[in-house]
């Protein structure tokens, strides 16, 4: 069975420092290379073997009308088009509710501009190989640094070891749906990662975490614990998995990194 993805799209419209430095309605219709960011995830998406049905989360239904093509995709039925929610989490809740229990949905962002399907197909099979309810996608934080120097990413270190995020879930049983939840009460920590793993994992783990004693398993066999649940990571081999844009310093990054290889 394939997966359903869901690609979060929601954003603080034409106030968002990308959006305005691109000059459009909304971060998720920054061009990048010949298309909007939004329509970049999708098209990879849609050739990748692992995915089958694409839903959009976002952006607002006026932002979605300036971009003729991607418009296209949601006439024409090949992209089912959510409104956005308050918060990602919410967002993400909506894109779920709308696939069959018995479905794996792989979630995503819109300004995920450097996904390619290689690494969405790597991503897909070795989640399922874990036989866990939900699944994170990481990246050496050694490898992210590397291959971008300067570029500013998020590192959380674990057991002497550093990962970086690459806005891949996946959600493979209807238990592991209910990580979404949880989601959303630690989700404004994201850029504060002690505080982020204060709310998920307790105070107690934040002595391990700095003892160095938090390792990535025991962080999320005690998630496992607290949501009844099995989580599991995928480590990519992937550095450009973890680059998405959140800042106009990033959107630089892949348009170079686009330019340099069409």
């Amino acid at each position: 069975m394939t997966f359903t993805a869901v690609v979060l799209a929601g954003d603080r419209g034409p106030d968002d420092p990308v959006a305005r430095a691109a000059g459009v309605p909304s971060k998720a219709l920054a061009l990048v290379g010949d298309r909007p960011m939004a329509r970049r995830v999708l098209d990879t998406l849609g050739a990748s073997r692992a995915v089958g049905v694409r839903i959009l989360c976002g952006p607002s239904r006026e932002a979605l009308d300036w971009d003729a093509g991607l418009r296209a995709l949601v006439d024409a039925g090949e992209v089912e088009w959510l409104a956005p929610r308050a918060t990602p989490s919410l967002s993400a809740a909506e894109g779920l509710a709308r696939v069959p229990p018995a479905v794996p949905v792989l979630l995503t962002t819109a300004d995920h501009a450097l996904l390619a399907p290689p690494v969405v197909d790597h991503f897909c099979e070795a989640a399922r190989a874990t036989g866990a309810d939900v699944v994170v996608g990481l990246a050496w934080a050694e490898q992210v640094t590397a291959a971008f120097p300067g570029s500013r990413r998020t590192i959380l270190r674990l057991g002497g070891q550093g990962y970086c995020g690459c806005n891949l879930f996946a959600f493979l049983t209807p238990a592991g749906r209910s990580a979404v939840g949880y989601w959303r009460r630690v989700e404004q920590e994201r850029k504060r990662p002690l505080r982020m793993l204060a709310g998920a994992l307790g105070w107690s783990a934040i002595v391990h975490y700095a003892l160095g004693r938090l390792t990535l398993d025991r962080a999320l066999a005690r998630i496992s614990r607290r949501l009844g649940l099995r989580a599991a990571p995928v480590i990519l081999p992937f550095p450009e998995a973890a680059v998405d844009v959140d800042s106009v310093e990033d959107l630089q990054l892949v348009r170079t990194i686009v330019d340099r290889t069409r």
